[in-house]
C-alpha cells in the first residue's frame, strides 16, 4: 500500500487528509472513498483503520482520510440534539465532496445513514444535504460487498472463528450475510456460528454505562456463547462490540482472542488481538 501523507498516521490514524493510492491496472476511474474511521479506532484499535484503507484500496478506490471527529451519536442517543446537529453539520460540509463514505463499524454507518436525516427534518437545505450523504455512506464489508462486488479477499487466517453481529449493522443496515460471504474466502479460516449471533452483546454506547448491570448480565452470556462456540477467535465488524465482549473475556480469564473482522480480511493479524496487548499471534 503506497500512501501518501499529509498528516502522520502515528500513534492513531492523526486523521487529516491522508490519501492512500492505489495502482489498478486498468483504465478504470478509481471511485473517490473518504474513510470515517471514528472516533473509537483512532483512540483505542488503529489498525482497524489501516485494514479497512487496505481492503479498500486492494479493491480499486482512491482513498481518503479527510480531517474528522465524532459522528454525533453519543449526543444523538443522550438525547442532546443541539451538539448532535452541530456535529453532524461538520460530518456533512467534510464529507460531501466524495463519492462514498466507508465506515468500519455498523452503528456509525448506522448513525449517519439513517439518523442525520431525521436530525434535519424541517430544515429543507439541510435535511436534502443530510439525505445525500446518508445515501452514500456504507458499512465497509458491504461497500466492498454490495457496492464494488468483491467476492474474495487474497488472506490467510489459520483457525475457527464465530461472528457476532452487531445490532446496529445487522437492524439498521442489514449486515449479516456480507461477512461471512468474505470471511468464507480467507484461506485455513473456519466459520463456526455461535447461539444467539445476532443477541446484543451489552455495549449500546450509553447503555452500558447507565445500566451496567444489566448490560453485564448481557455480555456475560455473550461471551458465553461464544466461548462454548470452540472458536479460537472472536470477530465482529463494530469496535464498540468488540471491547465490551473482550473487556468481559479478559476479566474471565479467557483465552479466546477477540478482533475486527476487517484485521482478518486484510490479512493484518501480527498485531495482539484487542485486549491482548503485549501479546504476539492469534
Amino acid at each position: 500500500m503506497k500512501a501518501v501523507p499529509r498528516a502522520h498516521w502515528g500513534g492513531g490514524l492523526r486523521l487529516g487528509s491522508v490519501v492512500v493510492q492505489s495502482n489498478p491496472a486498468s483504465g478504470k476511474a478509481q471511485p473517490r472513498v473518504a474513510l470515517f474511521a471514528t472516533c473509537l479506532v483512532d483512540a483505542m484499535r488503529p489498525t482497524i483503520g489501516f485494514a479497512a484503507a487496505k481492503l479498500l484500496e486492494d479493491a480499486g478506490c482512491r482513498v481518503e482520510v479527510p480531517p474528522q471527529t465524532c459522528c454525533g451519536q453519543p449526543a444523538f442517543n443522550s438525547g442532546d440534539r443541539k451538539d448532535a446537529k452541530a456535529l453532524a453539520a461538520q460530518m456533512i460540509e467534510t464529507f460531501e465532496p466524495y463519492d462514498h463514505v466507508v465506515v468500519p463499524s455498523g452503528s456509525c454507518g448506522g448513525m449517519i445513514a439513517k439518523h442525520y436525516p431525521e436530525l434535519f427534518a424541517g430544515e429543507p437545505d439541510m435535511a436534502r444535504r443530510a439525505e445525500k450523504l446518508a445515501a452514500k455512506t456504507h458499512e465497509l464489508v458491504s461497500f466492498l460487498t454490495d457496492v464494488l462486488g468483491v467476492e474474495a479477499v487474497s488472506a490467510r487466517f489459520d483457525g475457527k472463528v464465530t461472528y457476532h453481529d452487531s445490532c446496529s449493522g445487522l437492524r439498521e443496515l442489514g449486515i449479516k450475510s456480507q461477512p461471512r460471504k468474505l470471511l468464507g474466502t480467507v484461506e485455513g479460516l473456519e466459520i463456526v456460528e455461535m447461539k444467539d449471533s445476532e443477541v446484543c452483546c451489552g455495549f449500546g454506547g450509553t447503555f452500558a454505562v447507565k445500566y451496567g448491570e444489566i448490560s453485564d448480565k448481557i455480555v456475560s452470556e455473550k461471551a458465553g456463547n461464544a466461548e462454548a462456540s470452540a472458536a479460537g477467535t472472536l470477530l465482529a465488524g463494530d469496535l464498540g462490540c468488540l471491547l465490551n465482549m473482550a473487556g468481559k473475556l479478559s476479566r474471565q480469564g479467557s483465552a479466546m482472542n477477540v478482533r475486527h473482522v476487517a484485521e482478518v480480511l486484510a490479512g493484518m493479524t501480527d498485531t495482539p488481538p484487542i485486549g491482548k496487548a503485549g501479546e504476539g499471534g492469534r
